[in-house]
């Protein structure tokens, strides 16, 4: 965030650095008697004015101390401060320091003042008591100071106190001439530390320190080791625990990041944490309460549409989905502002309102601590003062400044109002609600539900009471009981006016059973009540939709803005956004593969919502979970080449291969991927690491994790079966193609593409395939050969149920696509254009302009098989277990495909 200087027209009049500082000064007490009881100071301050001050120039300064003691120390951190205060806020009242450079100068001080007393304090320590050693490690142990709230984030004000958790590694004891147990050693370590900045001697001060953020507060022990922390916080670490470790940051101590990973499952879930609503605005409830209770209107802090409130409004939203957004486990309330707005979590407008709100909040912040160095976010109440802070905030009078602060917070509070808004956490109102809770009889409730549409309202009545009598529901906790209880009367009302209600109710129903123990996603649907139209739409449209969402309902997340759903973003951004992720959690293999996981069934999900809503042709959607194959496909080759211990190139020479649907592009939602490897690399380790390479990518795609399974796979289409090596070298599948295949093994050809990898590879492939299919054959023999084939097929796949099964039977999709490959196989050496992997539609049509079929008929097929795919769809979206119809309703499209069958076939059938 680049925040520009506020303008202070008091300094207009002023064309000199003397005057800018002597204009400064009037508006700050401190500064002022900072600057009398050091006269000699002010040639000094006028040649830096122009200069913000830097870590460097801090640590510069207290190493050209006198440093002895803890005396000594204290001195020269306290003459630190004077001097850091002193031109920090001369800059700023100048209007020569933005907001940004205030917060960051003030964090620095912190960071550097601490820095120095810890290293010297230990330095004094060590001849009397030695090095504390952990008794499990035997190695050094270290006091970790951890920087929370504002000096966490990097925020810190200029008046502010600290607020600090220290710990170290492990219990033990010292080992010099007086023994202390590491807890003693580190307890009496930490009170000498607090003491170096917070103790007030007659240079005054440098931060006040608040240590009760700690484990149990002021009751508990000043230091914590680390299994101790990690005990508490997985036992008792409460909501606000939470909320305030997201500022967390070590600032000195060596062993910060193991407590820091260890810290870290604990702030952010691996879930979507909606829960977090409620228990921010309880959080803030109290807080309300007792700013009420004070009165304290005028505290732009922690009033309404105060400062907190800014905090609160983006801190949920991390520990919402922090978990499974890495990029969102920021501490900066200004970086999280730019984030939001980035990603879109909040409105824009919103954003920019909030951002706006805060940094004039910040900046009047200053200006009132500026005064006299109070730690204060109040109003001034006499006119001098008021006029004072006006003047500094670049107002005229205070009645100005007045009316643009109301105007932000308004903005603010309305916008976290908006936010933190309670759902109607009760439905006891609901006309509906005593039928849910049983306190009608069954016959009065049968005849509601069928008053308001329900066509088998007896049996959705029976559905109702077996989930309010079911032990699922009884040993809920109440919290998700009474969530469920609000969601069950609104979603009878809105099940009703779907076509099929009874179905309806019955698979949201299901939904809710299934995710009725992981509160969060109830929270989710209690907090965001449009979640229960879309849910509700969606699974009234399909079975497996509702399945699909019972099985990974963290896609309920989707549904929060339906313009994701309808949104078709290309593959390099898809792209973009997925490596991000992936990269966030390097070193992490198990979050690497639950985020491809979640990221397949997110844009599946909304590739769903698109198709259902009428958006997409079929062969649209294929294209797109076709690209979204390709797309996971490559960074899984990446994630698994990056993961091989030994392998001597930088980047692969291998490629995957594409066949069957994924190959033609006619993936639907739950296709597995018939894939094959190849490398061209002659370095004589080449087999070995793309054998382990291929296994390796196999296991990435078929694994389950918590997410579920990424693709099942058929790898059996390589040279020689499931008898052939995994992987083949580019040179061995051009030989084993042209002199050993099988005709079938060139019909799976015509449907191959270059799906991933080195490109190189995948053009010597698509060379391959050409030569291979514009070979010569005779026709005959083809013929025979294809036919033989389809029969074989025919025998496997029996249909003794009446039915016309779609794919499998005489007429149908089978058939469709092997007349198709025959073409190509057998006309190819005189139309090379056949080898265009364009799909059996467009093939179809091909073949019939080159004149090798008649047109009409093959019209009629492409009619035919266009309407076998969409009705195979939609039986698969209604969960059924086989694509069969009545014949009757299909009879004309499969005598069509036969019709063409015999005149490409003649005598040779299946």
């Amino acid at each position: 965030m680049n925040t520009p200087p506020l303008p202070i027209p008091p300094l207009n009049a002023h064309d000199n650095d003397a005057g800018r500082l002597a204009a400064a000064l009037r508006l700050s007490r401190y500064a002022s008697r900072l600057l009398q009881a050091d006269p000699d100071a002010e040639p000094a301050l006028l040649t830096a004015l122009h200069t913000p001050w830097s870590a460097e120039e801090m640590a510069e300064f207290l190493d050209a101390q006198p440093i002895a003691d803890e005396n000594g120390l204290k001195t020269a951190l306290r003459r630190l401060r004077k001097q850091v205060m002193l031109r920090l806020i001369a800059r700023d009242l100048a209007g020569l320091a933005n907001l940004v450079e205030v917060m960051t100068t003030a964090t620095t001080l912190a960071e550097v003042t601490l820095f120095h007393a810890h290293r010297h304090l230990k330095e004094w320590l060590r001849p009397l008591f030695g090095t504390p050693i952990g008794e499990e490690s035997g190695t050094p142990q270290d006091l970790v100071v951890v920087g929370m709230g504002k000096l966490g984030g990097g925020e810190l004000n200029v008046s502010s106190d600290i607020d600090l958790i220290l710990a170290y590694g492990e219990e033990g004891e010292t080992d010099g001439p007086r023994r202390l147990s590491n807890h003693e050693y580190f307890t009496r370590l930490g009170k000498q530390l607090i003491a170096a900045l917070a103790e007030v001697t007659g240079d005054g001060f440098v931060f006040r320190v608040d240590m009760r953020l700690r484990p149990y507060g002021d009751s508990g022990p000043l230091v914590g080791s680390f299994p101790m922390l990690e005990q508490y916080y997985e036992t008792q670490g409460r909501e606000w625990e939470r909320y305030a470790w997201i500022k967390g940051r070590v600032i000195c101590g060596e062993g910060g990041e193991e407590l820091m990973a260890f810290m870290r499952p604990f702030i952010y879930r691996k879930y979507l944490d909606f829960g977090a609503f409620a228990s921010m605005r309880d959080l803030h409830a109290q807080i309300r309460r007792e700013v009420a209770r004070k009165d304290m209107h005028d505290n732009i802090k922690l009033g309404p549409g105060g400062i907190r409130e800014v905090e609160f409004a983006v801190q949920v939203f991390q520990l919402i989905r922090g978990g499974q957004r890495p990029e969102l486990q920021l501490r900066p309330t200004t970086a999280m502002l730019d984030l939001l707005e980035t990603h879109e979590l909040i409105p824009v407008q919103t954003v920019r309102e909030m951002r706006d709100g805060y940094v004039f909040l910040r900046n009047l912040e200053h200006r009132l601590q500026y005064l006299e160095d109070a730690q204060t976010q109040t109003l001034p109440q006499n006119d001098n003062d008021r006029q004072l802070i006006a003047e500094a905030m670049g107002f005229a009078d205070y009645p100005a400044l007045l009316a643009v602060l109301d105007r932000h917070r308004q903005r603010i509070e309305r916008h976290f109002e908006q936010i933190f808004a309670a759902p109607q956490s009760s439905q006891e109102s609901h006309p509906l609600a005593p039928l849910w809770h049983g306190a009608i009889g069954a016959a009065e409730a049968a005849a509601k539900l069928g008053e308001i549409g329900y066509l088998n309202a007896e049996q959705s009545r029976q559905r109702l009471e077996a989930f309010r009598l079911s032990g699922r529901y009884a040993h809920l906790p109440d919290t998700s009981r009474n969530r469920i209880d609000s969601l069950v009367p609104p979603l009878v009302e809105v099940a009703s006016r779907f076509p099929n209600p009874d179905e309806t109710l019955d698979r949201v129903l299901h939904l809710l059973e299934s995710i009725s123990r992981r509160s969060s996603y109830l929270a989710l649907m209690t907090e965001y009540p449009q979640t229960l139209q879309q849910v509700t739409r969606l699974c009234s449209a399909s079975p497996w939709v509702s399945q699909f969402l019972a099985r990974h309902p963290i896609l309920l997340d989707e549904l929060l803005d339906s313009r994701l759903l309808q949104a078709s973003p290309g593959r390099p951004q898809l792209a973009a956004a997925l490596r991000s992720q992936l990269d966030a959690a390097a070193g992490d293999t198990e979050r690497q593969m639950d985020i491809l996981r979640q990221f397949k069934q997110a844009q599946t999900f909304r590739l769903v919502a698109q198709d259902l809503a009428g958006m997409l042709t079929l062969e649209k959607l294929s294209d797109h979970l076709s690209e979204l194959a390709d797309l996971i496909l490559e960074e899984v080759l990446r994630l698994a080449w990056d993961g091989l211990r030994v392998k001597h190139r930088e980047t692969p020479r291998f490629a995957i291969i594409g066949y069957g649907k994924l190959g033609g592009k006619e993936l639907g939602y739950a296709s597995d991927l018939d894939i094959i490897f190849l490398y061209d690399d002659d370095h004589p380790d080449a087999q070995e690491a793309y054998a382990k390479l291929g296994q390796r990518i196999n296991t990435w795609l078929t694994s389950f994790t918590p997410a579920g399974l990424l693709y099942e796979t058929d790898l059996r289409l390589r040279p020689d079966g499931a008898a052939g090596l995994l992987v083949s070298t580019v040179e061995a599948f051009e030989k084993y193609q042209k002199e050993n295949a099988w005709p079938w093994e060139h019909q799976a050809l015509t449907r191959a593409r270059f799906s991933a990898g080195d490109p190189a590879v995948g053009e010597a492939f698509a060379r391959i395939r050409e030569e291979v299919l514009t070979q010569p054959r005779d026709d005959a023999t083809l013929r025979q050969d294809v036919a033989a084939m389809r029969q074989k097929m025919l025998d496997a796949h029996p249909n003794p149920s009446g039915l016309f099964d779609i794919k499998h039977d005489r007429g149908g999709i089978i058939d469709v696509e092997f007349i198709v490959q025959f073409l190509v196989l057998a006309h190819s050496h005189a139309h090379a254009e056949l080898t265009r992997n364009v799909g059996n539609l467009a093939l179809l049509k091909l073949a019939a302009e080159l004149g090798l079929i008649p047109a009409e008929l093959a019209e009629k097929c492409r009619d035919a098989y266009r309407l076998f795919r969409q009705t195979q769809h939609q039986l698969r979206l209604q969960d059924a277990q086989y694509a069969r119809v009545a014949p009757g309703s299909i009879r004309p499209h499969a005598d069509a495909v036969l019709s063409l069958w015999q005149t490409v076939f003649g005598g040779s059938q299946a």
